[in-house]
């Protein structure tokens, strides 16, 4: 950035008071709260983040340097929950990537389905697509989780949100677009499972070689054991 474009000291001396008062605000906001999905907490909230972004900016611009704390952003983080306090109905969104990483494994299963099946049609195991239909027409989403390593595949991110409902839809009324309408504002709450994790916790490790060794070890025999643990649920108290 050239000096005629950088930020005057005058700037940047503003953004940190108006740091302050966010913080200020925040605060005065928490203790008058009037429930746990306070509107005015959130606002407070949005409003510390959005003064904190543009100090650290501005700070960085004029003197190359960085704040020591960092504040989410809106979009990392759920809305209040509007939904009824006491749902009549449950909607259970999930998602969850993998890359296909053994083709021929993949096949060798989708074979054994059809010979187990008996089918004298045509085949539908020969192809990576025929072999995915199979595959998932087999075997529940939940054992493919558990056993994607037998089928070639290896697991991305993947995610599960619950929201809430008065009443429950309409048969067929969503299978068209399953997940379009959904209000994250009904959302009660998400698990996610992401490598972005891991990568935190590398992080943290990098102060201490030789402990962050023995945490990396012990982390890589639980998730073998079980891959439940990276879930990080994200409930009203952390949106």
């Amino acid at each position: 950035m050239s000096d005629a474009a950088q930020p005057t000291a005058a700037e940047v001396r503003a953004a940190a008071e108006a740091v302050k008062t966010a913080l200020d605000r925040h605060l005065a906001a928490v203790e008058r709260r009037s429930g746990e999905d306070d509107p005015a907490v959130f606002e407070a909230f949005n409003q510390l983040a959005a003064a904190a972004e543009v100090y650290d900016e501005l700070l960085y611009d004029r003197y190359d340097e960085v704040t020591p704390f960092e504040i989410p952003g809106a979009e990392d983080a759920l809305p209040p929950y509007t939904g009824p306090e006491e749902p009549n109905a449950l909607s259970v969104l999930i998602r969850r990537d993998y890359a296909v990483a053994e083709p021929q494994r993949l096949l060798a299963q989708a074979e054994r389905i059809e010979a187990a099946e008996g089918d004298d049609g045509a085949s539908a195991s020969g192809t990576v697509h025929g072999a995915l239909g199979l595959l998932f027409g087999e075997f529940e989403p939940d054992e493919i989780a558990s056993r994607h390593k037998e089928f070639g595949l290896v697991e991305g991110d993947s995610t599960l949100w619950v929201t809430a409902a008065d009443e429950p839809a309409e048969p067929g009324e969503w299978l068209e677009a399953p997940f379009e309408q959904v209000d994250p504002q009904q959302v009660v709450c998400r698990f996610d499972v992401s490598a972005v994790f891991d990568d935190e916790i590398d992080d943290v490790d990098d102060g201490d070689d030789e402990d962050g060794d023995d945490l990396e070890d012990e982390l890589d025999g639980d998730l073998d054991e079980d891959e439940d643990e990276d879930l990080e649920p994200l409930d009203a108290d952390r949106r």
